[in-house]
């Protein structure tokens, strides 16, 4: 592929010197001559003359700067292959009383900030580190699993264990290579979709906090909002399959502040504070200044929310979704499922998950000719979703922020309150052997 680029680029770069070349070619643009009765000719002439002048002069960079990204999207590639990824699955036993904040607290050791030198970055192509959270139905056997590069098995481990004593941890094949979709000639149907969020980054989604998780209430008054998508993925019938992967790596900064200055979602977080509580603004002289009493219970409690979020770790995150079952399985209810996975985690005034993009389909069949442009688009995601790619190719996104709070709220085990029957969990708890055994 490199030496594909180099050589592409070294022939337009003769081309642009081959000066007779040019002549000939603007030359022949004398047989528009026909143009002069609209009184253009010369326009154009003198346009097209100007146009192949300085072709040498811009072409260079025009194709220096193709160059560059092909090389930087290259060399990123080459190091993300060399990755030694593990799938790491977690069984759970039937007892899991604790509050999503033991996940919380685990799901920290993901946060891998970190600069990267410039020659780490463009000579080896060296990337931030992520990691993919995973809830899978196959045939209705939910299993949850934590992909990640080798090198942090053991630090992922001793977190779950930390929190969760009685869990049990395998590596194990990863799941998705088992399914070949081939798209309309294939055995298998796909459906999917991808989610952002429906305000900005620093607005918190409806947490466990929010339904009283952090109190630890007892099982049978617990409400606990993942039980939707437990049951959902639950639902799944013979021969068909639900993926959702939490694709997850430490926040960057991205966002543009107001004075053109780059920042992270808590400077956007602050910004909206500033709007909302208008605490920047001038107040005329000779006037009091009641501007906190001008806001509102429900911009105050907003304020609270986006500050109380301002507090934790910051993901960025996407999240991605497919059902896929053989052709002769396949439940359109699906189709209706996908849009609403989420929505337990909406809040009206705060922030919610929507679409950001599908795999589902078109209103109309003349917008998509024998389901070419669906076709295409499912292997996309599909391909996306076996390379765990949202930063990166082969399906570069722009993803969103959760905060460890929301994340946990999205991705957590959960306790006995939720009794989906082919929820698998460990038959019996873990116990340390008395002490005062015979030797």
């Amino acid at each position: 592929m490199l030496v594909q680029i180099l050589l592409g680029f070294m022939g337009f770069w003769f081309f642009t010197l081959h000066t007779p070349l040019t002549r000939g070619m603007i030359e022949s643009m004398n047989a528009f001559q026909t143009l002069d009765f609209l009184g253009l000719y010369n326009q154009v002439n003198a346009t097209l003359l100007s146009f192949f002048a300085l072709f040498p002069y811009w072409a260079p960079i025009i194709l220096g700067t193709l160059f560059w990204r092909h090389w930087v999207r290259y060399v990123q590639a080459r190091y993300i292959s060399n990755i030694n990824w593990v799938i790491l699955e977690i069984k759970i036993p039937r007892e899991t009383n604790k509050s999503p904040l033991a996940m919380e607290i685990a799901l920290g050791a993901l946060f891998q900030g970190g600069k990267i030198n410039w020659y780490d970055k463009y000579r080896k192509g060296k990337v931030r580190d992520w990691f993919s959270l995973e809830m899978v139905s196959i045939e209705g056997q939910i299993r949850f699993f934590i992909r990640t590069s080798a090198i942090y098995k053991n630090v992922i481990e001793a977190q779950l264990y930390a929190q969760y004593p009685d869990v049990e941890i395998y590596e194990v094949p990863d799941y998705s290579r088992y399914v070949d979709y081939q798209g309309k000639e294939g055995e298998w149907e796909m459906i999917g979709a991808e989610y952002k969020l429906s305000k900005a980054d620093p607005y918190p989604i409806k947490t466990y906090i929010d339904y009283g998780l952090d109190k630890d209430p007892k099982e049978e008054f617990k409400i606990d909002p993942l039980t939707s998508v437990i049951e959902y993925l639950g639902s799944a019938g013979k021969g068909e399959q639900v993926w959702i992967q939490i694709i997850v790596q430490a926040a960057d900064t991205r966002y543009t502040k107001k004075g053109g200055e780059k920042g992270d979602w808590k400077d956007e977080g602050k910004e909206i504070i500033d709007e909302l509580t208008k605490r920047n603004e001038k107040t005329p002289e000779g006037m009091p200044s009641f501007k906190m009493m001008m806001t509102t219970k429900g911009e105050g409690e907003i304020v609270a929310a986006i500050e109380r979020s301002m507090g934790k770790l910051g993901f960025d995150v996407g999240i991605r979704a497919l059902y896929l079952s053989k052709k002769d399985k396949f439940n359109p209810s699906n189709i209706k499922a996908l849009g609403g996975l989420f929505r337990a985690f909406n809040s009206n005034n705060l922030n919610g998950f929507r679409y950001a993009d599908q795999a589902i389909g078109w209103d109309y069949p003349w917008q998509d000719y024998e389901k070419i442009r669906i076709t295409k688009k499912r292997k996309e995601f599909f391909e996306a979703y076996k390379y765990r790619a949202w930063f990166h190719d082969p399906r570069k996104l722009t993803p969103f922020v959760l905060t460890t709070e929301e994340l946990a709220t999205v991705f957590h085990f959960p306790g006995g309150v939720a009794q989906t029957p082919t929820f698998g969990r460990i038959s019996s708890r873990k116990s340390e052997a008395p002490v005062n055994l015979p030797i």
